[in-house]
């Protein structure tokens, strides 16, 4: 637990030299799945069920619509790394980068830090949109660690960024309003729950 707590607060905190140890590191993508992004994507989805159900309202109807936020904060959460890491990795060799799954997917792990731990704020709704600044810090983490996570030239660090962002927000909305209608369906019973966003 202490070296997660290193890990989250030097990335935020220095990043730039967090993003060295981390590629020295080499570590599989399940590894880091499992001991890192599994444990933070718990923050913002029981913060979605505390907020909704026991400080937003109280009943079945909302501890209903809580589960269904927290399950779909969770599988996006984790979802959404995987799918960030192959879209990076698929476009490495269209940017000059290095090819790797593994790289990939440490990369975005540890670059959505700031997203999944500023998921607290879904504790009181009021705060939710708190949750949207720190995801914009995420952003700011992926691109400073693209050139020494994927090794591509400097000069095409912003194109590799912005075209992996774009492909990702069609992947990510694609699939959260998939997750949002199937959960939808299973955890409330309609069809029309709306999705994430």
């Amino acid at each position: 637990m202490e070296n997660l707590i290193d890990r989250v607060k030097n990335i935020i905190v220095t990043p730039k030299t967090e993003w060295l140890k981390i590629d020295a590191e080499n570590s599989p993508h399940v590894k880091v799945c499992t001991t890192y992004v599994a444990l933070l994507a718990l923050i913002p989805a029981v913060a979605s069920l505390i907020g909704y159900w026991l400080i937003g309202s109280h009943g079945v109807h909302i501890f209903k619509w809580g589960l269904y936020h927290a399950v779909l904060q969770y599988l996006l959460m984790v979802g959404g790394t995987y799918v960030t890491a192959y879209v990076i990795d698929a476009l490495a060799p269209n940017y000059g980068a290095q090819k790797s799954l593994d790289k990939a997917y440490s990369l975005v792990a540890y670059a959505y830090t700031p997203t999944m731990v500023g998921g607290i704020f879904y504790l009181i709704p009021a705060l939710s949109s708190l949750a949207s600044i720190a995801a914009l810090y995420s952003l700011y983490l992926l691109y400073i660690g693209l050139q020494p996570m994927m090794k591509q030239p400097a000069d095409k660090t912003t194109s590799y960024f912005v075209v992996s962002l774009l492909v990702f927000l069609v992947a990510f909305v694609v699939v959260s309003l998939v997750l949002g209608a199937i959960l939808g369906l299973l955890l409330i019973g309609s069809a029309s729950a709306y999705s994430f966003f």
